[in-house]
């Protein structure tokens, strides 16, 4: 492989960890639902306390979190047949995402170091700076029109209709509010954002520096 194909996985995976580790992020920060619990005032939807929520979330999520978990039984949500499989599909992106991340963080570590090593820092700041308008233009669709940005985002990642809940059948949608949902991705946009400012603001120092040491 050439020079130029290298430093385009190079620059494709360190975007995949940063998107990845973003979403790893988002979708493991207990406060963010503790938070919506009472924003969004989810025990007056569901008739449940906070604390039976909770459980319920925490064993949500270890279905969704770990492999080995095979079964998925919240003791107060009932579920059917249809919204059982619409958390085995979302089971299969979170580990999907997990992998990505695995397989992308040390490729992208050893790339970043040897951009810094070689005195291409300036690539960091030009292609992050670029990157962040990205985020951006996504987090302006959603917040213009919430209701659309998640029904496609559904439809280019799911290939059925599980995700249509009943709360009549499903009634663990009413402990999940779509406007829990629009924060979560906020907070994932807010810090992949975040992560290529910091990218920025690392690329600009370190070609300071390099600068500085040439003049010297």
């Amino acid at each position: 492989m050439n020079k130029a194909g290298k430093r385009f996985f190079g620059w494709l995976s360190t975007f995949l960890t940063l998107l990845t580790l973003a979403i790893t992020v988002t979708i493991n920060f207990r406060p963010l639902y503790i938070l919506d619990i009472h924003w969004l005032d989810i025990p007056s939807l569901t008739g449940l306390t906070p604390t039976v929520l909770l459980k319920n979330f925490r064993i949500l999520m270890n279905y969704l979190n770990f492999p080995w978990v095979k079964e998925l039984a919240t003791p107060d949500f009932p579920m059917s047949v249809s919204g059982m499989g619409h958390f085995v599909d979302v089971k299969q992106l979170f580990l999907l995402n997990y992998a990505v991340l695995l397989l992308t963080i040390i490729p992208t570590i050893y790339f970043l170091h040897k951009v810094k090593k070689t005195g291409q820092s300036w690539r960091l700041r030009s292609i992050f700076t670029k990157a962040t308008f990205v985020p951006l233009v996504f987090g302006f669709l959603m917040l213009i029109g919430f209701d659309q940005f998640f029904t496609k985002f559904h439809e280019l990642f799911f290939t059925n209709d599980d995700w249509l809940f009943d709360p009549a059948t499903d009634p663990i949608i009413n402990a999940l509010p779509e406007d829990f949902f629009m924060h979560c991705f906020i907070l994932a946009f807010v810090l992949f954002e975040v992560f290529l400012v910091f990218g920025i603001i690392w690329g600009k120092k370190d070609q300071a520096r390099l600068r500085k040491t040439m003049k010297e």
